[in-house]
């Protein structure tokens, strides 16, 4: 794989909690994503994201760092990270980590020292402490401040256990410098950044107004005191020198939540970040001119900084598109899109079986801090989250030998790897197919695409060489155009495709 391996790259996001339990406890771990290596690397991914993975007290699901240096104990341990790391190099597997930049855990020694040193101490300004709050709001739900014991106030724009860092300080900087390098020592391949758009903030802290937008919702305006400031990029042309020390292969993703794919561009200019997630294509309808128009802009945008898109259509924080759909057949269809579009993409372990969203969670395991922050109103993002079935007939399905972490709906006995592994008709063979054309033929990956005259309701577009994908979003199907042959179809191949159906030809 080149040096710029990243520009075409299908990257597999592990939600460790949820892949594979090694250990019994009911918890995914390294342990059982070490077991699982084969599986990943025959589904044909280059590359893992693995969610964060350090000590935590699991406030937001490890997304509140205690300790950025080291593992949790519920997931293992340092040196079974540092095997983990050889044992998928060996595979052919790169791995990206987690890096939570914008705040810590409350438990983290930093947030203690603070609390303890009291008012107007060099202890609090890497945080951020003020006498009086403001109007912010947290993502989660509730006011962006909490008051301490001493009076003051501090700010987390997530949960209560999340404390906003400070990175006007220069000792937030040069710590996540180092964060950085201690990974980088021990060979991972790259980072995805949580919160991109969120480190820098207004230091006058003015009142927002009316601010209604949550976790996955863009800000709505350029000026945004504590979204997408410009202060950011200037950390990440200093991350981008750092890691080029180490080579020119190790790369950046962004989190990043912004208005427009113009504005996404600046995080991926030359000497920033390499790449960063297309979230105005996860968030796009089943709607062939919205869809077309999403991918212009984002192509545009992102070929004028020399950058590659990066697909996605599912992870962590959203409802899973099977379910945001509705159905498998354009699920099955939109892969097939999504990978036959020019760049790189990100898959969401269990998106490859078909997973649905589990909107049905008893309120009693809800782990999602949205959930009591909302004043239990909004569910959060758990269902999302629930561990992957591996095998068998009925709960735990191979995920573990003991109770998983969040229950597993009876309805998944046929979406196991075990069920839909020797089924050529199945999700998992479509994608592993998907996947293997993919790698294989020369037109797809990185390059441009050049759209085909169709009706208003169906994409068509050339992938040179000789490769024309087809969807269609209509209600009725529709003739293929000439073809030498069906490189491979979301339906059964025939002479029309049908709707909510994708194929790629060869031409």
């Amino acid at each position: 794989m080149s040096e710029q391996w990243w520009r075409d790259a299908v990257i597999y996001q592990v939600y460790l909690r949820s892949f594979a339990d090694g250990s019994g406890d009911g918890i995914g771990d390294l342990a059982g994503l070490r077991a699982r290596l084969p599986y990943l690397a025959g589904l044909g991914v280059d590359a893992l994201w693995i969610t964060p993975w350090y000590p935590s007290p699991m406030a937001d699901g490890g997304y509140d760092v205690a300790d950025y240096r080291d593992i949790d104990p519920v997931f293992g341990s340092l040196a079974e990270a540092e095997a983990l790391i050889d044992e998928a190099h060996a595979r052919g597997l790169r791995v990206l980590v987690d890096i939570v930049p914008n705040h810590t855990s409350d438990r983290h020694p930093w947030f203690r020292a603070a609390l303890d040193a009291g008012p107007g101490a060099p202890e609090r300004e890497r945080y951020v402490f003020r006498d009086a709050p403001n109007d912010w709001r947290s993502v989660f739900g509730g006011p962006a401040w909490t008051r301490v014991a001493d009076g003051q106030w501090y700010l987390h724009l997530f949960d209560a256990a999340q404390p906003d860092l400070n990175w006007d300080h220069p000792q937030v900087r040069a710590e996540f410098r180092d964060v950085l390098r201690f990974w980088l020592d021990r060979g991972v391949d790259g980072f995805r950044v949580d919160v991109a758009h969120g480190m820098v903030k207004d230091p006058a802290l003015p009142d927002l107004g009316a601010d209604p937008e949550g976790l996955v919702e863009p800000p709505g305006r350029a000026d945004h005191p504590h979204w997408d400031r410009p202060g950011v990029h200037e950390i990440f042309r200093s991350w981008r020198k750092l890691a080029r020390r180490y080579g020119d292969d190790r790369v950046f993703v962004a989190e990043a939540w912004v208005d427009s794919p113009s504005r996404l561009a600046r995080y991926v200019r030359p000497h920033e970040l390499h790449t960063a997630f297309n979230f105005d294509f996860l968030r796009c309808p089943w709607d062939a001119r919205r869809l077309r128009s999403v991918i212009d802009s984002s192509i545009e945008a992102l070929g004028a900084v020399g950058a590659p898109a990066t697909w996605v259509l599912s992870n962590h924080d959203v409802i899973r598109h099977v379910t945001r759909y509705g159905g498998l057949a354009r699920a099955r269809a939109a892969v097939l899109l999504m990978l036959a579009l020019p760049g790189g993409a990100y898959l969401y372990q269990g998106e490859e079986l078909g997973l649905d969203e589990v909107d049905d969670l008893p309120e009693a395991v809800l782990r999602d801090p949205t959930w009591e922050r909302s004043g239990r109103t909004r569910r959060g993002r758990d269902g999302c989250r629930v561990p992957l079935p591996w095998c068998g007939d009925e709960p735990p399905f191979g995920f573990s030998t003991g109770d998983p972490w969040l229950p597993q709906p009876a309805r998944w006995a046929d979406r196991t790897v075990g069920a839909q592994d020797d089924d050529p008709r199945s999700m998992l063979n479509l994608y592993r197919a998907a996947l293997r054309i993919r790698a294989a033929h020369p037109a797809f990956g990185d390059g441009c695409l050049s759209w085909l005259d169709s009706c208003p309701e169906v994409l068509a577009f050339r992938r040179e060489p000789g490769v024309v994908c087809v969807v269609n979003l209509g209600p009725e199907p529709v003739p293929l155009p000439p073809h030498r042959t069906v490189l491979l179809s979301s339906d059964e191949p025939a002479d029309e495709l049908p709707t909510d159906a994708a194929v790629w030809l060869a031409i």
